[in-house]
C-alpha cells in the first residue's frame, strides 16, 4: 500500500450535549490539526498516489466549509454532537466526494485535538 498525507488545521466552536462531556457541554473552541492520508494499492502512470498539491487543495476546500464556524449553527449538524470522531467521518465523506479519476482506494482522516489526544476515521472508497 502507498500513502500520501497532507495536513491542514481548522478552528471551530461548538458545544456537546450529554453529561458525559462535562464542561464541554458549554460553548468552547477547538483548534484541530487535520491529517488526511490518501491510500492506494498501486501508483498511477506518473508513479504517484495523488498529486500532493491537488490533495492539499481538496482538503483545504473541504475544511473551508467549517473553518471559523460555530458548528452548533451549521444546519447540516443540527441535533448532532460534533465530536472529534463525528468530524473525522464528516471530513472523510466530503473528501471522498472530491476524488475523481485517481488511484486512491482508501482514506484515513485524523483530527488532532492536542499532542496527546486525537480521533480518526478510515475506510475504503
Amino acid at each position: 500500500m502507498f500513502t500520501v498525507g497532507v495536513r491542514e488545521h481548522i478552528l471551530i466552536a461548538h458545544s456537546l450535549r450529554g453529561e458525559i462531556f462535562g464542561p464541554a457541554q458549554n460553548m468552547h473552541g477547538c483548534t484541530y490539526v487535520v491529517d488526511v492520508e490518501f491510500i492506494a494499492e498501486e501508483l498511477d502512470e506518473n508513479s504517484i498516489v495523488i498529486d500532493m498539491g491537488i490533495a492539499g487543495k481538496i482538503v483545504k476546500d473541504v475544511l473551508q466549509a467549517i473553518n471559523y464556524k460555530n458548528l452548533d449553527e451549521v444546519e447540516e449538524f443540527k441535533g448532532k454532537n460534533t465530536t472529534t470522531e463525528f468530524l473525522a467521518q464528516y471530513v472523510f465523506e466530503q473528501v471522498k466526494k472530491q476524488l475523481h479519476n485517481t488511484q486512491v482506494t482508501a482514506l484515513k482522516i485524523t483530527l488532532n485535538e492536542s499532542h496527546t489526544a486525537w480521533a480518526s476515521f478510515s475506510g475504503k472508497l
